[in-house]
């Protein structure tokens, strides 16, 4: 790892309901470097989630720079930001959003249409463990499976970004490691810079580096000198 991919620089962001405003970032500064995998610590409400949806293009900062590679996001037209998530990112979330009345392929393969140079579904499928399960709908299918194919579906396009919040807060402890194989594998074998937010303080054990986050500022950057693998992880 040796290039910036992202450059974030004293970014604020403000939210006003009625006559209370909300500092939800106050002054971030951060970079993450191409091919990295970082983990997001803080508590609710300290700014994580904000962050990773400004990075990501689907919110705005009220202040401050972010850049991504070539892209200047806070100066982009909303057209721009657009593109710039269909073509460079993938999002997972807590909760794995696919149509119940798709299949886990038709759930994939309905990214390939929209992305640029996209992998085939049933690649996508097989390489996080669902090679046999891929005609079956999200009812048929486990919690880890479901997630798994919504990391399926956020890889098949080929992103060079992986934005992931919370992604193991809804399973068990060995469901959550199966997860974290998964977003592993794609880190090492595509080269994916990758961001996990999560509460889960031994989820930091596999990060190249861990932000900790409170009351809208980053408190802590820490490298880990040694990574785990997410099977020597527990919780």
């Amino acid at each position: 790892m040796s290039e910036a991919l992202f450059e974030v620089k004293d970014v604020t962001k403000s939210y006003r309901t009625g006559d209370v405003e909300v500092q939800a970032l106050r002054g971030v500064d951060l970079t993450l470097e191409r091919g990295e995998m970082a983990v997001m610590l803080g508590p609710s409400g300290s700014g994580k989630s904000t962050l990773l949806n400004i990075m990501g293009g689907l919110d705005r900062a009220t202040s401050g720079r972010v850049r991504f590679a070539d892209h200047e996001l806070t100066e982009h037209t909303e057209r721009q930001l657009t593109r710039y998530r269909r073509d460079h990112v993938g999002f997972v979330f807590q909760f794995y959003n696919l149509i119940p009345s798709l299949t886990a392929y038709e759930n994939v393969a309905l990214v390939t249409e929209i992305a640029r140079n996209p992998m085939d579904a049933g690649e996508a499928l097989a390489m996080v463990g669902l090679k046999e399960r891929m005609d079956h709908f999200p009812a048929q299918l486990s919690g880890g499976e479901q997630q798994r194919v919504a990391i399926a579906r956020a890889i098949v396009k080929r992103p060079e970004v992986l934005f992931c919040d919370e992604p193991t807060g809804a399973l068990d402890s060995k469901t959550g490691i199966l997860v974290l194989e998964v977003l592993c594998r794609v880190n090492a074998e595509f080269d994916t810079t990758m961001a996990i937010i999560t509460h889960n303080a031994a989820i930091r054990q596999i990060a190249h580096r861990v932000f900790s986050f409170r009351d809208g500022r980053i408190e802590e950057a820490v490298t880990n000198a040694v990574r785990l693998q997410p099977s020597s992880v527990s919780w």
